[in-house]
């Protein structure tokens, strides 16, 4: 039996603020995370905000390491501080997945924010759409057009993603980044990157500066201590001064922990009908023309591309976007202008066209239609029409048929290694879904196809969705949004029925296929940034099995064959146990612009000649830009040895598992006392609550199966910020509790306490306190219990922590005096040594920050000190060239000139001293600021009184 002393304790101990670097920071957000989370993640987290000083980090795990996650704990930290106006910048194919993540395993509300939802809220009469009560997710190039709304709101906290795109903000040329730069100055920030050093250490000066402006002095200071590490002590000094802003875990550190599977690549060739290849060789001279009147002209090189991808994936495909290409001019001659539906169109097809089009530069706009242009068009649409009846007239195809085949190998080979014959079929098009889906419905795989698109509005995905609806009506696992719980459903039928899942590009972010281990590029994108997101949805932690990936090869072309062997060997995207490296995938800095590179051989090379060289080339460049120095540099600057980061991994692992352990037990102890008589406990973590113990909140908490974790995943999933959760805790907090008499029962415990074995039959005194201190714009509460036996011994806090987890009941209220000077003295004592060590934890803080801004301003005397040394510089040669000069003339030029320098130089002294002594007052203002925030204030709430006794 339970008290509500103990409730009491137990609800201000599971709601309690600890200090910015202590793991117990985050037991809440462990518990509540719906993922199973690996020791480096923790660890990465809190790095993130370790010191109170801190204005941010660079998490830079390698590739697979679940970044995502760590970013994702760090954003419910700070969610649970109130702390809630967040924002999230990622490249726009990551949205959803960002999106999907941190709803379904944070239970983070959060918004995505594109330009048509913008402007619906502004049509709404909402102008500051990005003031939002969720948090907000949007893409680059959005928070770029939009900077001046991005900068007017005060960030609690922004997380950027593939943050290497901002590693050379110091050039002027990178307009996004100096943007986003000056749009988040002073807001705390979390970049995520695998890469963040590739081709030169200004990245990192890049990087951090984008973070914290006074780790390092200005860019020439920078370039000349730091770029040349031929120093012993200058490397160590650069070490120093990244370690509290970048964090790095390998994945070969954290194999104890993952367990990683192989990819096996199986390579599936045909050769197109003579009808197919015809067609696709009459497509592609249209689309090299220079004078095309049926692609608008400020997108051609990008609707050039998609066109020549829905080519390549099948004369379905093609044939729809021939015929609305010719209705487009055919309205263009009627009208004298164009349908604007073609690019909303085409992208219903293409799903992939608005993720792509946000990060593609436009092309130059159109000029006025000449009566020349018109016969053009007409010419056109003649082309057109005859290219549309040629596809339209092809009933199958090659790669169709070849892919009947891959499946039957696939499928063995699956077999082979012991996984389910379940394969995931990727492609670009949604009308080549449906010709795969009539394919393979005619075919020995036809049970158990399920589809997954941008809309899922097919017949059999909405049948699918009704029938989850109805099975976990009721639960958790229906979150609202239709969209969510659809895509959910498609999964479960998936991994519960299915055998084929054929997906588009929407497919290939935001959802967990590891219990399928084939994946087939039925169409294979030229962004390997795609590639490696659609493998990833199967190849993943918690794959068991080896990941066979399947690609298709047109033995007639030889372009489709150069980009594969390029995506192949080169990426290594197909095999191996990591997939595409660090160093690879950051090279090409943006998938899309890879893309265009690719889609530029295409355009511009008609022989075969043209296409090996043009390939070369591109394969040339890709290796200049994989630096293989500085992949070495990044190594020794920023990752440790790796027995030492297993060690701290270890030591991690087993002190959140323990904090974990404790946390849930106590969740639990509070919630079967204050749900007794309205919940039947039938087992650790499991509970079905049968009638409302808040009526005013019954839409909020229903009533049935409770679970902490969730084990059948048809329960609710019990945590702390559930709605019952906070409703119990804050009730158990706020009760009013009398001093009373509480008998301990040593036997009613379940396990042995040994400090308490010698205070059997023996009584006393209790006081239970929280005590909050507020410094460094933080609070940290600390619970505080002094115990004293009838004798007037003091008991250790520890003692006396443990007597209150022994079941007790309520026998009385106290009458007598209790020696509340003895328990109040003891109570200070605690109190001044907790002052003590905030203090000493404070004061490790601000010498860390004083070191800091110390090295920031040695930078930047250092670079007024180079000026003067130029200067002398200049005077020598100057005074050289003068004694070499044959003439009078020259000479006195000369003379003239060293006098000028000299002046110059005489000017800088004076002005050096001015301008170090401004430095030092900077340097002092911004200590002083960080004085005024180490200035405690205290606050002591007393719990209860209690007047104890102990029975075994």
């Amino acid at each position: 039996m339970f008290t509500d002393y103990q409730a009491k304790y137990i609800a201000y101990e599971l709601t309690r603020r600890f200090p910015p670097d202590s793991a117990e920071k985050m037991t809440a957000t462990l518990v509540d995370a719906q993922v199973d989370l690996n020791p480096h993640q923790i660890d990465a987290a809190l790095f993130a905000f370790q010191s109170p000083f801190s204005k941010g980090a660079l998490l830079a795990d390698e590739v697979g390491l679940g970044k995502t996650i760590e970013a994702g704990l760090v954003l419910s930290q700070k969610w649970a501080e109130h702390k809630r106006r967040i924002l999230v910048i990622t490249p726009s194919n990551l949205r959803k997945q960002w999106y999907q993540e941190l709803t379904d395993k944070f239970f983070l509300p959060c918004r995505l924010l594109e330009s048509k939802s913008y402007n619906d809220h502004c049509r709404q009469g909402r102008f500051r759409p990005f003031e939002a009560p969720e948090i907000v997710i949007c893409s680059y190039h959005f928070a770029r057009s939009k900077a001046s709304d991005v900068q007017s709101v005060p960030w609690d906290l922004v997380v950027i993603d593939e943050a290497h795109r901002l590693r050379n903000v110091y050039k002027s040329s990178n307009v996004i980044a100096s943007t986003l730069k000056t749009a988040l100055a002073g807001k705390d920030k979390l970049l995520l990157t695998a890469t963040p050093l590739q081709n030169s250490l200004l990245e990192l000066f890049g990087l951090v500066s984008f973070i914290d402006e006074y780790t390092f002095g200005d860019l020439k200071s920078f370039r000349e201590q730091f770029t040349k590490l031929n120093q012993e002590q200058v490397f160590q000094t650069l070490k120093t001064r990244l370690k509290p802003v970048c964090h790095r875990t390998l994945r070969r550190q954290v194999l104890p922990y993952i367990k990683y599977t192989q990819r096996l690549p199986i390579v599936q060739e045909f050769t197109p009908e003579e009808s197919e290849d015809r067609l696709y060789n009459l497509v592609s001279e249209y689309l090299q023309r220079d004078n095309l009147q049926a692609l608008p002209p400020s997108q051609r090189s990008l609707m050039t591309l998609v066109l020549r991808k829905l080519l390549a994936s099948s004369t379905f495909a093609i044939a729809g976007a021939l015929v609305s290409m010719s209705s487009r001019l055919k309205a263009k001659i009627r009208k004298d202008s164009f349908p604007e539906s073609f690019e909303e169109e085409l992208g219903q097809d293409y799903e992939a066209l608005g993720e792509t089009a946000d990060e593609w530069s436009e092309d130059e706009p159109a000029e006025s239609l000449s009566q020349e242009d018109r016969k053009i068009i007409e010419q056109e649409i003649a082309d057109l029409d005859a290219f549309a009846r040629l596809a339209t007239s092809i009933e199958h195809n090659a790669k169709g048929k070849a892919l009947l085949k891959a499946l039957e190998i696939a499928f063995a080979k699956a077999t082979e290694i012991g996984a389910a014959q379940k394969a995931v079929i990727f492609t670009e098009s949604r009308r080549t879904q449906s010709y795969l889906l009539r394919l393979l419905a005619d075919s020995p795989f036809s049970e158990g196809i399920v589809l997954f698109n941008g809309s899922n509005a097919d017949e059999s995905s909405r049948k699918i969705y009704l029938d989850w609806l109805e099975r976990h009506q009721g639960t958790d696992r229906v979150s609202g949004s239709r969209t969510a719980d659809l895509r959910s459903a498609l999964v479960d039928y998936f991994r519960e029925q299915g055998r084929i899942m054929i997906a588009t590009e929407a497919g290939a972010e935001g959802i967990n296929l590891q219990f399928s281990s084939l994946v087939v590029n039925y169409d294979l994108p030229w962004n390997p940034q795609r590639i490696e997101q659609r493998i990833g949805r199967c190849h993943r932690y918690g794959q068991q099995h080896d990941v066979v990936v399947v690609n298709f090869l047109n033995r007639k072309n030889a372009a489709d064959l150069r980009v594969f062997e390029l995506l192949s060997e080169k990426f290594k995207l197909f095999e191996g146990v990591f997939g595409a490296s660090d160093e690879v995938l950051g090279a090409i800095e943006s998938g899309v612009d890879f893309e265009k590179r690719i889609a530029a051989i295409y355009q511009r090379c008609r022989k075969p000649e043209e296409i090996q060289n043009a390939f070369d080339q591109l394969q040339l460049e890709l290796t200049m830009e994989i630096n293989e120095a500085m992949a070495y540099t990044r190594k020794q600057l920023l990752e440790n040895f790796d027995d030492e980061v297993r060690e701290k991994l270890r030591i991690r692992d087993e002190a959140s598992r323990a904090c974990l352990n404790h946390f849930e037990r106590q969740l639990m102890q509070l919630t079967r006392h204050e749900l007794n008589g309205h919940a039947e406990f039938l087992a650790d973590g499991v509970f079905r609550l049968n009638t409302p113990p808040f009526p005013e909140k019954a839409e909020q908490i229903p009533l049935g199966l409770y679970e902490l974790p969730r084990r059948s995943g048809e329960a609710h999933l019990y945590r702390r910020t559930h709605p019952l959760a906070e409703a119990l805790l804050e009730r158990a907090k706020s009760r009013d509790l009398r001093p009373a008499e509480l008998a301990f029962d040593y036997s009613s415990h379940d396990g042995k306490v040994s400090v308490l074995e010698s205070l059997m039959g023996r009584a006393g005194w209790m006081t239970a306190s929280v005590f909050t201190i507020e410094s460094l714009d933080h609070a940290e509460d600390h619970l505080i219990v002094t115990a004293l036996t009838d004798q007037g011994h003091m008991l250790e806090e520890e003692t006396a922590v443990r007597l209150l987890s022994i079941p007790a009941q309520v026998t009385g209220y106290v009458s007598e005096p209790p020696p509340m000077a003895i328990l109040e003295d003891a109570a200070r004592q605690r109190q001044s040594v907790i002052q003590k060590e905030i203090s000493a934890r404070n004061a490790r803080f601000f010498e860390a920050e004083a070191e800091k801004l110390d090295g920031w301003a040695d930078d930047l005397k250092v670079g007024l000190e180079r000026e003067i040394k130029e200067l002398d510089q200049q005077i020598k040669e100057a005074r050289r060239a003068a004694t070499a000069a044959f003439t009078l003339e020259e000479k006195l030029a000369g003379q003239k000139q060293i006098k000028v320098l000299e002046s110059q130089r005489n000017q800088k002294r004076r002005s050096l001293f001015d301008a170090q002594d401004d430095v030092d007052r900077q340097r002092e203002a911004l200590i002083a600021q960080i004085e005024g925030k180490l200035r405690q204030r205290e606050t002591v709430l007393p719990l209860f009184l209690i007047c104890w006794s102990l029975k075994s």
